[in-house]
Order: C-alpha cells, then sequence, then structure tokens
C-alpha cells in the first residue's frame, strides 16, 4: 500500500472504538514480524523506532527497510519516530521517510511544550507527515510508586484542550496511570480521565506503556477514548526469552535464531492486533 500517513487510521480507531498499536521497532526481524503479524490479521500497524536510532547508520536503513516492506503489504503500515527528543530529531525522521513523528516535550513547561511541538507540526504538515505530541509525563515503570500511582504528572484537560488548539498537533500522547517499560506494581488506569480527555479534544488519544496491562484494561481504554497504543517491552522480553531458550535446547544454527525472533515478534503482535480490535480493521488494496 502506499506509505502515508496512520492518522487517517487513528481517526478511524477512534470513531469505530479499536486501537491501532505501535510496536517497538529495532532491526529487520521485528519490523518482519510486525508486518506478517498485520498481514495475518488484516489490520492497520505502525513500526516505532526509539528516538535515538537515527544516530546511527541501521536506524535510517531501517527506514528505508520498513518502507520498502510497507510498500509490497496490502496493509497499511506505518513508520512513527517514538519519543522524539527535539525538534531536530524529529526533522531528520522526517527526511529520512518517516510517515509521523511523535515529538516528546512532556518535561518542558507548557509554553515551552507548545512552542516547540508547533515547530515540529509547521514541518511535517508541510510534507504530509503526522505529528503526535505528549502531555502531562508517562514515566518509567521502575518508578511508578513514585509518580503514576500518586497522579503525578497526568494530563490536565484544560491543559490538552490549550494545547491541541494551539498546536494543531494531530494525536495526543496522555498520562493516565500508565508507564514505560516493566511495572513494579500493577498498572491503575484513570479511566474517567480518558473520558474526560476525549470529550475536550477532537484528535485520536494515544496510550503509552501497555506492557503489563490487561486485556480488560485495553478495552476499556479504547471504550474511553484510546485510538493508538504503544507496545515495545513485552515483546522484547519475550522474544529474548525465547532466544536463551533456544540457544540452551539443542544445537542451534545461525539462522536459526533470526527465524524464532521473527516468528515470536509475529506471534506476539497477531495477539495484540486481536486484543486491541484491530485485526479486520485494514482497508486492503
Amino acid at each position: 500500500m502506499p506509505f502515508i500517513s496512520v492518522i487517517s487510521e487513528l481517526t478511524r480507531a477512534r470513531a469505530e472504538r479499536f486501537a491501532v498499536p505501535l510496536f517497538g521497532a529495532f532491526d529487520g526481524f521485528g519490523v518482519d514480524g510486525i508486518i506478517e503479524a498485520a498481514e495475518e490479521q488484516s489490520a492497520p500497524v505502525i513500526a516505532g523506532p526509539y528516538a535515538g536510532m537515527l544516530e546511527r547508520p541501521s536506524g535510517r536503513a531501517l527506514a528505508q527497510y520498513v518502507r520498502a516492506r510497507a510498500e509490497d503489504s496490502p496493509v497499511p503500515v506505518a513508520l512513527m519516530l517514538d519519543h522524539g527528543r527535539s525538534v531536530d530529531e524529529c526533522l531528520l525522521a522526517i527526511s529520512c521517510g518517516f510517515t509521523d513523528v511523535m515529538y516528546d516535550g512532556s518535561r518542558l513547561p507548557l509554553e515551552g511544550n507548545i512552542v516547540e511541538t508547533r515547530r515540529v507540526v509547521a514541518a511535517a504538515h508541510a510534507v504530509g507527515v503526522g505529528v503526535e505530541a505528549e502531555l502531562g509525563h508517562i514515566g518509567l515503570g521502575s518508578d511508578y510508586h513514585s509518580f503514576a500511582s500518586q497522579r503525578e504528572g497526568f494530563t490536565d484537560p484544560d491543559a490538552a484542550e490549550r494545547f491541541v488548539a494551539e498546536t494543531g498537533v494531530d494525536a495526543l500522547a496522555i498520562a493516565v496511570g500508565t508507564a514505560h517499560g516493566l511495572y513494579e506494581s500493577a498498572p491503575e488506569i484513570d479511566l474517567d480521565l480518558i473520558a474526560e480527555l476525549a470529550a475536550r479534544v477532537s484528535i485520536p488519544l494515544v496510550l503509552h506503556g501497555g506492557t503489563g496491562c490487561t486485556d480488560e484494561q485495553f478495552h476499556a481504554a479504547i471504550a474511553a477514548g484510546i485510538a493508538k497504543i504503544n507496545i515495545a517491552t513485552d515483546l522484547l522480553v519475550t522474544t529474548a526469552a525465547r532466544l536463551r531458550e533456544l540457544a540452551r535446547t539443542g544445537e542451534p544454527g545461525y539462522f536459526d535464531f533470526g527465524k524464532t525472533a521473527v516468528e515470536t515478534y509475529r506471534q506476539g503482535c497477531a495477539r495484540y492486533l486481536q486484543v486491541l480490535g484491530a485485526s479486520g480493521k485494514s482497508r486492503c488494496r
């Protein structure tokens, strides 16, 4: 399919009450697993390299690999920079052919976040690239007790309404009780806050920190207004465990490790596509 921004899919997901997943993508094995799962499930999907990868030639090459795979695929595949740390990093991703970028100015004061997000939006929209931003702050699961469980950094609805109006951003990552990585205790998601934010802004809302959430939490968050969910840690941890198991049993060859990585990623992504209601949602060519 044409390699274009995922924003139209997210808008449809919000209206039809499903979520498009962004799966962490760090190499060709992961990308193959992501796209194979999307094709198997007839689902739209986003491959999401993390900020910093573009500092290496392998990161820029990965962008071209995703493009080649996407153009040969019958399902929508987008490529989004995850947690761009600066305007310049987002501009680099745009120049490398990313269909979408996430600019993370969540550590800045509101005014600064608005100013910097505006800069990214202006550059991205000029070439048809979608932009996600973050308001509130989504921290690490290892620090969960010190912030999210105390409602520290949660997204303020008044600020969200102003932020969306003044930046023209296409999607908004919100802090509502999830965190990145592995949690030190079960996450508690504020569904009422998601619903209020969905009522205050018309753009798709994004839930980061999908690893560790239950299927029931996913379903409830989507029903409240979430249209995109990011998942990486679970896929990485599960794949690493499967590779360690492979190394301990028998005498695997070089290519066995790559096949196992792709298959483990595919299985994990397929399950999430089903849970998030994205299966069967592709408008295939």
